[in-house]
């Protein structure tokens, strides 16, 4: 928002629809890290870059939607605290499938953004390092899940 008038303007249109509103504030980076949790374990890394010349990883304009550039990272190249961190955040939302948005500051420290409970995972962004068996880890993990409940409506295969 850039004035206090467009905020209220804002927050009284998206107040016609919730009863709440949750604010976010402003914190600058080059890229945002998302860590993929399964199971209370890191699956997968990626760094999200900015759109060149905008402050988020994607921007709409009429014209269409422009993304950043996504760099899928082999887990052993992500540094030990972004994560630590991650599995600590995601560990106090559950042990499913999340997503895990840090922003690393300019002074070292890292700020948890959101844990997503429905992380997006694209064809040649995600997956860049693990390939197909980033899909087989999640698709067993689920069968596993599915398994351990029991009950009839399956064909057993």
């Amino acid at each position: 928002m850039d004035t206090r008038e467009v905020l209220a303007e804002t927050l009284a249109e998206l107040l016609e629809d919730s009863d709440l509103v949750v604010a976010q504030g402003f914190t600058p980076s080059a890229f945002d890290w998302r860590v993929g949790l399964l199971g209370g374990e890191a699956l997968w890394a990626a760094r999200y870059h900015m759109v060149k010349g905008h402050w988020q990883i994607a921007r709409g304009d009429g014209r269409g939607r422009r993304y950043g550039k996504v760099e899928a990272r082999a887990l052993e190249s992500v540094p030990e605290p972004v994560l630590e961190l991650a599995l600590r955040a995601g560990g106090l939302v559950g042990q499913g499938l999340y997503g895990v948005d840090l922003k690393e500051l300019s002074d070292g420290r890292l700020l948890v953004m959101e844990v997503n409970d429905n992380p997006n995972l694209e064809a040649g962004y995600e997956d860049a390092v693990l390939g197909e068996v980033l899909y087989d880890r999640i698709a067993a993990w689920f069968r596993a899940r599915l398994d351990a409940r029991g009950g009839s409506g399956g064909n057993g295969a």
